[in-house]
Formats: C-alpha cells, sequence, structure tokens
C-alpha cells in the first residue's frame, strides 16, 4: 500500500503527530508514506525522521493535486476538518480513515468516534486520538512522546542572534510566547508575563527572550517594554519556526499560553509553564513530565472553548496571578533537575 498522511494544521497538533508520523515511516506495510503538511508549518518537521517524507501544500486546490499525483491507497487524516475529509474523498483516495467528527463520518471508510457524555464530545488528550487514528490502519504507536529536530546551523544562528542582543552562549534565559494564534480568549496580560520574568531574573539570574508569530510584535513588545529587567523582545528580528525550535532547546524554561510552543518545549524536554484559560485540559494532558499547566478552577463557564470571551470578564485567565506562575516554574524546574 501507499499511504498518504494529512498532518493538522495546528502547530501543537503537527508536533503532537509526530509519532504518529515516525511509526507509520517504519511500517514496512507500506511501499511508501508521504506526509502533506500546509507550507507554513513543514518547516517544524525539518532536520528529522520525517523531513524527506514531507510534501507542503499551499493551498486546498493542491492539496487534491497532490493526492491525485501520489495515488495513495489510504489516507490518515490526523486533521479533524471537514475539508480535508472532503478533498480526500474528491482526489479519489480509496481508504479515508479519521475522526468522526466535525460532521464528516459520511465521508469516512474507517473512522473513530469519540466518546460523548449528555450528547457533547467528551475531551480527550489530542494525542491518545491521533493514535486511535493511526491504529484505523494497523500503525502502533507505542510511545507518544513527541520528538522534533533542529540542524546545527539553526542553533548557530540562534546563538549569534542572541549573542548580539546581549545573552552570551552560555547564559541561560527564558523563552516567554505571550501570543495566541487561537484568539484573544487565551492571552494572559502582558504585564504579568514581565512580572513573572522579572521574578524569574530575580532568582535564577535569568533574562527573558520574547517571541512569536507575524502579527504579534505589539504584544511582544508591551511584555519588553513592562519588564523591569533586562528582557529582550525579538519583535524586529527575524523569526520563523525553525529558530523558535532551537531557541526553545536551548532555553532553561518556557513560558507560554495554551499555544503550539508549549509541545516544542516537550519534544526537547524543556520545562514549561502552560497558562490556560478556555480550553479543556485534557485536550493536551500528555507529555507532562517536564510541564505546569496553570488554570482557574472551578469556573461555571469554563472551559467555553471561545476565541472571545463571551462574557466579557475574561476570568479564566484574569483571575490567574503571577504567583501562581512562578510557583509553577520553580516546581517544574526542581523535578526537571532530579530526572537528569
Amino acid at each position: 500500500m501507499k499511504l498518504a498522511i494529512r498532518a493538522p494544521n495546528w502547530v501543537g497538533d503537527l508536533v503532537m503527530a509526530t509519532p504518529v508520523c515516525e511509526n507509520a515511516l517504519k511500517d514496512r506495510r507500506f511501499e511508501s508514506v508521504t506526509i502533506i503538511v500546509r507550507k507554513h508549518l513543514a518547516s517544524i518537521l525539518n532536520d528529522g525522521p520525517c523531513a524527506a517524507s514531507v510534501r507542503p501544500i499551499g493551498s486546498d486546490a493542491e492539496e487534491i493535486d497532490a493526492y491525485r499525483a501520489l495515488s495513495p491507497d489510504a489516507v490518515l487524516l490526523l486533521t479533524n476538518s471537514f475539508g480535508a475529509a472532503w478533498r480526500a474523498r474528491r482526489a479519489g483516495v480509496k481508504i479515508r480513515a479519521g475522526a468522526a467528527l466535525s460532521g464528516r463520518r459520511f465521508l469516512l471508510t474507517h473512522c473513530v468516534v469519540p466518546p460523548t457524555i449528555g450528547g457533547r464530545r467528551a475531551p480527550i488528550p489530542t494525542a491518545h486520538l491521533l493514535r486511535d487514528v493511526a491504529g484505523l490502519l494497523g500503525v502502533l504507536v507505542p510511545d507518544l512522546h513527541p520528538r522534533l529536530a533542529v540542524r546545527e546551523e539553526i542553533v548557530a544562528r540562534e546563538s549569534e542572534r542572541l549573542a548580539n542582543l546581549g545573552i552570551a552562549p552560555d547564559a541561560g534565559y527564558v523563552v516567554c510566547c505571550p501570543g495566541a494564534a487561537f484568539g484573544a480568549a487565551k492571552l494572559w496580560r502582558p504585564a504579568r508575563f514581565a512580572e513573572a520574568l522579572d521574578e524569574l531574573h530575580r532568582e535564577f539570574g535569568w533574562r527573558g527572550v520574547v517571541t512569536g508569530g507575524p502579527g504579534e510584535e505589539a504584544l511582544m513588545d508591551a511584555v519588553a517594554d513592562a519588564a523591569t529587567s533586562d528582557v529582550v523582545s525579538l519583535a524586529r528580528e527575524a523569526r520563523d519556526l525553525e529558530g523558535l525550535k532551537a531557541l526553545v532547546r536551548g532555553a532553561r524554561l518556557l513560558l507560554v499560553g495554551d499555544s503550539g510552543p508549549r509541545w516544542f518545549a516537550a519534544a526537547f524536554d524543556i520545562p514549561c509553564v502552560s497558562i490556560m484559560g478556555p480550553n479543556f485540559p485534557e485536550l493536551t494532558a500528555s507529555s507532562l513530565e517536564h510541564a505546569e499547566i496553570v488554570r482557574v478552577e472551578d469556573l461555571d463557564c469554563s472551559p467555553c472553548l471561545e476565541r472571545v470571551c463571551p462574557l466579557g470578564h475574561h476570568r479564566c485567565m484574569e483571575d490567574i496571578p503571577v504567583e501562581r506562575v512562578t510557583t509553577a516554574a520553580r516546581r517544574v524546574l526542581a523535578r526537571s533537575v532530579s530526572r537528569a
């Protein structure tokens, strides 16, 4: 059989999918395995065992063209969108395996039906769902821990950049990613990120390095401007996902919202504190050996999964004090030291 894997469209989900992709590549039942992934995410898989099998796509039309050119016997749909299943069917892929979500069950030949409670989907870890989808085609995934790779050229480039910004190669630093592509509901106040970085600097001597995706420059600068310690903003620096891999791999700690970079830390076994608001913690309840999740418990309105707070008070993020985040950082750092 020739297998296509339609990779997820979110940074974190793609990293969580790496164990599925790697085990499919090692499966001798497949003549070939091709990983179809959006172009802006393809570099996440660079330098690792999946890199040679990546087929980047820039549009829905390119996705259909890729299927027709590859002529796979089957596709593992690791993205849960309706459109991905529709395009695979439209392109004539005979076996279409995926999760029965987004109203697409009729488009799938093989499906995992996630459990429900009271008519609503029960939150289960995304990594577990990806593993179960892989199992539909007999791909066994014994270890769900994600892994990424980054070549030394990129590591050296980022080290030189930090040195030019005043952070010596042997000096510790904390990477801070305050943004969230999902929407404003996942954002913690920049001033609180800044206060947390200041506290970590006072205690450990590590400087903060604030980075983010396109369009997050103002947010990054807001964190750096609010800090009393010498925090570096990369807002005016060239940034890409390969560089972020290198930055996170070299960090002492990642301080992040509920967003994709958290999974870079998981992949490189870097201590991480993730501040979570409107999301189900169960959805990301894997690879927690070096991570702490900080959230407000027992809010009637949470988790709402909305991009903007529908009630306007944003308590799921506003009620998280800086002290809880820095305390979590101390715990995860101590745990990582004890594991070393």
